[in-house]
């Protein structure tokens, strides 16, 4: 029985498909981030977000109302980034799937999920985060090669256990026809 006020941390995320999530989560390992094991890769459309246990069903349902207005679209990464000196991370940036992405964030943020973002929302797929400036810099030196290219089926609902590693809870189908 859930208890009056019980809360839950979703987010909600367009996950890597191998082989490059694991291509990606293996470099995220080797540099050491300590959220390697903890958050698969994904591209981000709504941050940490905590929510009412009772506001589940109706989110699961906002969301497969949103993932059902997009078709299937092909998403590339290409080439390493970072937010220094605003933020400790290095990151895989998108150069294909931009704009999709960004309807998508957009529409996924609104109705049961509306929320204030603390940056301007930039898709991409973080590598490194909170890491020593030497390791920082690595990734973004051995990472500026990277190249991967697959099509996005759906968006994933993850939640946060208590352990706390990041679980995906429910993955919501993209349209057939758009």
């Amino acid at each position: 029985m859930t208890e009056v006020g019980e809360t839950r941390k979703i987010g909600v995320a367009i996950g890597i498909p191998e082989p490059f999530g694991g291509e990606l989560q293996g470099w995220r390992e080797r540099l050491g981030d300590p959220n390697a094991r903890r958050i698969v890769p994904h591209v981000t459309l709504l941050p940490p977000t905590t929510v009412g246990t009772g506001a589940l069903a109706e989110i699961e349902e906002h969301l497969r109302r949103v993932a059902a207005r997009f078709k299937p679209f092909d998403l590339r990464l290409r080439g390493s980034a970072t937010f220094l000196p605003v933020s400790s991370v290095v990151f895989v940036p998108l150069v294909q799937g931009i704009a999709e992405c960004e309807q998508i964030e957009a529409q996924v943020r609104s109705g049961p999920l509306a929320r204030a973002l603390d940056y301007s929302y930039h898709p991409h797929v973080t590598v490194a985060h909170d890491l020593t400036s030497e390791a920082l810099y690595r990734a973004l030196h051995e990472l500026a090669g990277y190249d991967a290219q697959f099509q996005v089926w759906g968006v994933s609902l993850f939640e946060q256990g208590p352990d706390p590693h990041w679980r995906p809870q429910r993955a919501l189908a993209c349209s057939s026809g758009g």
